[in-house]
């Protein structure tokens, strides 16, 4: 079955570069992003990890932990570390998780459930959907997920904007529109009425039409 928006991501035991973890325990009270790549040693995945390990500081401001993932053994994921920051010029202090036995992959739909073997043998290639990024929030649930192709490095300021997005639009009742970033007018949503927005946000709005009503950011 696949994973769906606001649907619980799964719970699972697994070993990282920084111990075992229980990954709802991991999570605990706030925000957390699950990422993969197809293989250790590889050109596109170690541009990716070194820049996540640039933002990571961005992410916990926003109580935001990050994880890493691929089928790859643990002792694997800390010697590329090292590449990583030599390449990079950042130090990877997530943890990786080191998911041998394909489980988190095909827990999280990234292989099929029928997928036999372990790690021994794989190639990037057949790892090709073992790539994709999750957010999920303090209540557990999955709030967006991506995958990319191998070729294509991920964006991950867009993945930082999201995350932006959502822990506003959860605070307030509001939606952002297109391209926007932190700090840009949003959209009061349309389940407010006029009367209940004069509450919500007294400096006024500009409306557009009926039900597009813009309006400065609340903080």
């Amino acid at each position: 079955m696949s994973l769906r928006i606001n649907d619980e991501a799964p719970n699972f035991t697994a070993p990282t570069t920084q111990g075992t973890i229980n990954f709802h325990e991991w999570i605990g009270n706030g925000w957390a992003i699950l990422f993969s790549h197809p293989k250790d040693f590889t050109p596109v995945c170690t541009t990716e990890l070194g820049y996540m390990a640039k933002l990571e500081p961005e992410f916990k401001k926003r109580n935001c932990k990050i994880i890493g993932l691929s089928v790859d053994p643990v002792d694997n994921h800390a010697k590329w570390a090292k590449d990583i920051q030599e390449t990079q010029g950042y130090a990877v202090n997530y943890p990786m998780i080191g998911d041998e036995d394909l489980a988190v992959a095909k827990l999280y739909n990234m292989l099929p459930a029928s997928e036999t073997g372990t790690s021994e043998g794989r190639t990037a290639a057949t790892n090709a959907t073992v790539r994709s990024v999750f957010i999920i929030g303090p209540d557990k649930k999955i709030k967006l997920t991506l995958t990319y192709p191998m070729s294509t490095g991920r964006n991950f300021d867009e993945i930082l904007r999201v995350l932006d997005s959502m822990q506003l639009t959860a605070r307030y009742k509001v939606a952002t529109p297109v391209n926007w970033k932190d700090g840009d007018d949003v959209i009061i949503v349309p389940s407010v009425s006029d009367d209940d927005a004069k509450t919500m946000f007294p400096e006024g709005w500009k409306t557009v039409k009926p039900y597009l009503r813009v309006v400065k950011q609340p903080s």
